[in-house]
């Protein structure tokens, strides 16, 4: 979230698409009914059907499922012909005047640098054009032919209300109605806020629909402002931090990210991620990098972490790929590369793509370990459960080793949210049986391997035996321990550049920006410097005074960064430091100082008069319509077909085979073989969630399964009609890698589409459901799910795949 859910509240156009907030996030929608009721908002949800937050919105328009950037997309080129954007917002605080290289380009689908034969691109003319002394040459009359604007406004002007609406089946009054709509928040009193969830996520574009969301607000001009944003509603309540503590495979804490494997050397390392400003005198922030990295190393390895030896930089691993992701992890173990898995809080066989896959991976290991607190199917994947896990037991060899976790009630800690609000909680009951926290299981597993190391040897165990352990309990850190450690603290006395003693050694540092690169700090995640300091746990704080009465409750809990509540909040004034509007007023310039409702996300004595721009991550110090070399299929978001379409080509580059899937995703040749045609599997298929199961835990509460007992998949009339399916019949959902079998829900909530020429279905599929727990037994829906995922970060699609539909 740029924002945060009670800011939903000022919000006078809410824009919800790739996401069923009521459904979903039933607790956080509380701020959108009362951004409605006392703020006139205006709920818009744009979604394949008429779910439970259409049903109170006040315009609704369907979609093809995975067609969301044609609708955006043509949503911009709208914009900028009719001359809707914030003029002003766009030439000061966007890379709209920035330069871009004239090699670069793009033809049919493709831009300049794709390699076919590797479905890779050389990125190297995605770049602007720099002066001798690196920095980019700009023209703030946006004039120039390849200034970022000008290219940006050529890129999206393909998609006309005609081709949006072909593509998406989307009606043409009801596009031109949300365009509208959209569009009169372009005016410096009103903000439009942006709400998506899994449905934009899981697909194979789906990093570049949420950029086209951001592209969007930049050029309303509603980011870092009451009320805007671009805001993910994740959905579990600590997602957040899982993310935070970089837990994906390429990311270190904080964001920060793991070398290559080609980057063996310190400096250069340290060079590539400390971006230097591209325009003069720009903040950007990452420039400070080795302070975090350093502090990082620091609290990893104490003592062991020294300048001499580039703080264990060398113990660090090296990706070989670019992404250890779920999809990978498991290709690698159906071929036997992996013999061993640890599986802490997840349900691989039905929460991973392609069931009959991950089956088949998991029989090929020696062991596997499951954490967690609740039957899993994952645990038991290994028993003949008869239609719904028709498995040969005698085949499968794996042995599996159960270790029960406490539940989220059952322990101290924080929980992270989707408004990077760190809120402590305590535990409500004692653990039940031999349950343990996690910390104290992962704790066990480490103390025992580093003793075996101890007493046996083997080979590089410099960083297991040099790990910083320095916990009262070592076989069970606290987490009142672990909090302080991410937070950080000075190892020796730490100065400011006029040698001003701004923390004693022992002490909690304050915030990030007392991090040092000289090995005087430690810290555990340096987003989270500030949530416990010396003053004590500010994760505790139950202040919900609102001095503003805007919804800023800075004592309540603590946000990171800094508590900052909205992200890049500088944007919510003009280059001069006034507001743009008082009503939308978040922080301004005193004439001294950055003050206001919110903790200014900015340098605070840096005046309006020295011009640097609020985004102060970039190195542009400006919000990026053009990405750079920070995409993996391109600079710009472009429409590509999920990789199981129902239709025969994209219809944006027709006759370009290259282009009619994302041409940067990594798909494996096993899975590309277990992809369906639409002539075979004529429908188009989505997963969602209900509010009664979340996910697969509550399968275990009876009261949740009373309220939804039963599997089902949701039909439309008219496809019910041609299939002679009336509600309650069963049916066979089948694709190319399996089928399920369910109860039909028959309803008038998902229409059919008019796409490129031709009819198109489509179906939906709740998650939730196994051969496990309270609820009726069914079939996996990741039976039905093709394993390929988002270019970027390798979200699996399952939004958009194809299937069957058979009546039993």
């Amino acid at each position: 979230m740029t924002n945060h859910w009670v800011d939903i509240r000022n919000a006078d156009l809410i824009l919800v698409m790739g996401g069923n907030a009521a459904e979903a996030h039933p607790v956080g929608f509380r701020w959108v009914m009362e951004a409605k009721e006392h703020n006139d908002a205006r709920l818009v949800v744009v979604d394949p059907r008429f779910n439970r937050t259409a049903a109170v919105a006040d315009y609704y328009a369907e979609i093809r499922t995975g067609t969301d950037i044609a609708f955006l997309g043509g949503l911009i080129s709208y914009l900028i012909e009719t001359d809707q954007i914030h003029h002003e917002y766009v030439r000061a605080y966007t890379d709209a005047s920035l330069i871009v290289r004239e090699e670069f380009g793009f033809e049919d689908g493709l831009f300049t640098g794709y390699d076919a034969e590797n479905g890779e691109y050389d990125k190297e003319t995605w770049q602007y054009e720099y002066s001798d002394e690196g920095h980019a040459l700009r023209d703030d009359t946006l004039q120039h032919p390849r200034c970022v604007f000008q290219l940006m406004r050529a890129h999206f002007s393909r998609y006309t209300l005609d081709v949006v609406s072909s593509v998406c089946g989307t009606p043409r009054d009801k596009i031109q109605h949300v365009w509208d709509m959209v569009a009169a928040t372009v005016v410096d009193d009103k903000t439009m806020t942006i709400l998506y969830a899994l449905g934009w996520t899981q697909h194979s574009i789906g990093s570049q629909i949420i950029r086209t969301a951001a592209m969007l607000q930049l050029l309303l001009g509603n980011m870092g402002m009451r009320g805007g944003g671009v805001n993910a509603l994740r959905g579990h309540s600590n997602i957040q931090g899982l993310t935070d503590l970089g837990l994906l495979s390429d990311l270190l804490p904080g964001y920060m990210t793991l070398p290559e494997a080609d980057e063996q050397d310190y400096e250069a390392y340290i060079l590539d991620r400390s971006r230097p400003d591209l325009l003069p005198g720009e903040v950007s922030y990452w420039r400070y990098y080795e302070r975090f990295h350093v502090s990082l190393m620091k609290a990893w390895f104490g003592d062991a972490a020294t300048e001499a030896n580039n703080w264990c930089y060398d113990w660090l691993p090296k990706l070989s790929e670019t992404l250890y992701d779920v999809i990978h992890t498991f290709e690698r173990m159906s071929h036997g590369e992996i013999t061993g898995y640890i599986c802490q809080g997840f349900n691989p066989l039905a929460a991973f793509p392609h069931k009959a896959k991950t089956s088949a991976a998991l029989s090929r290991l020696k062991y596997l370990v499951v954490i967690d607190p609740l039957r899993t199917e994952t645990a038991e994947f290994w028993k003949n459960h008869g239609e719904f896990n028709d498995v040969n037991t005698a085949e499968i060899d794996t042995e599996v080793f159960r270790l029960p976790t406490t539940c989220f009630a059952e322990e101290d800690g924080t929980i992270v949210n989707s408004s990077r609000w760190l809120q402590w909680f305590w535990a409500a009951a004692p653990p039940p049986g031999e349950a343990l926290p996690d910390t104290a299981i992962l704790a066990g597993i480490f103390l025992r391997i580093q003793q075996m190391y101890r007493n046996e040897g083997g080979a590089f165990s410099d960083a297991l035996l040099n790990l910083s352990w320095p916990y009262r309990y070592p076989a069970e850190p606290s987490p009142n321990e672990l909090a302080r450690e991410y937070n950080g603290w000075a190892l020796e006395d730490v100065y400011d550049e006029q040698r001003n003693l701004v923390c004693r050694a022992g002490e909690q540092v304050e915030d990030f920006g007392m991090l040092r690169a000289d090995g005087s700090t430690a810290s555990g995640c340096w987003i989270f410097a500030g949530c416990w300091t010396d003053e004590g746990n500010q994760m505790i704080r139950r202040d919900n005074s609102d001095p503003y009465g805007v919804g800023q409750t800075l004592g309540w809990a603590w946000s990171w960064p800094a508590n900052r509540r909205i992200l890049y909040n500088r944007a919510s004034a003009r280059p001069d430091g006034t507001p743009w509007s008082e009503r939308k007023a978040v922080v301004w310039w005193n004439g001294n100082r950055w003050v206001g409702n919110d903790v200014p996300d900015f340098p605070v004595e840096s005046a309006p008069t020295v011009a640097q721009g609020p985004f102060i991550m970039n190195q542009t110090g400006r919000g990026q319509f053009f990405a750079r070399d920070r995409m993996v299929e391109g600079p710009f978001p472009e429409h590509y077909e999920p990789f199981e379409t129902p239709i025969a080509n994209n219809p944006m580059h027709p006759s370009n085979p290259l282009a009619k899937n994302n041409p940067g995703a990594r798909v494996f040749e096993q899975d590309r073989a277990n992809f369906g045609s639409f002539e075979e599997f004529p429908y188009a298929a989505t997963t969602y969630r209900l509010t009664e199961h979340f996910h697969y835990w509550t399968m275990h509460n009876r009261l949740n399964a009373i309220a939804q007992p039963e599997k089902f998949v949701e039909i439309g009339e008219s496809l019910a009609n041609e299939l002679g399916i009336a509600k309650g019949d069963r049916v066979r959902v089948s694709s190319k890698r399996g089928y399920i079998e369910a109860v039909a829900v028959v309803t008038k909530r998902i229409r059919p589409l008019q796409v490129a020429g031709r009819t198109v279905h489509q179906i939906g599929i709740p998650l939730h459901w196994g051969y496990l727990g309270e609820t009726k037994r069914a079939h996996l829906t990741n039976t039905l799910t093709p394993s390929v995922g988002d270019a970027n970060t390798q979200t699996p699609e399952f939004k958009s795949f194809l299937v069957r539909v058979d009546k039993l």
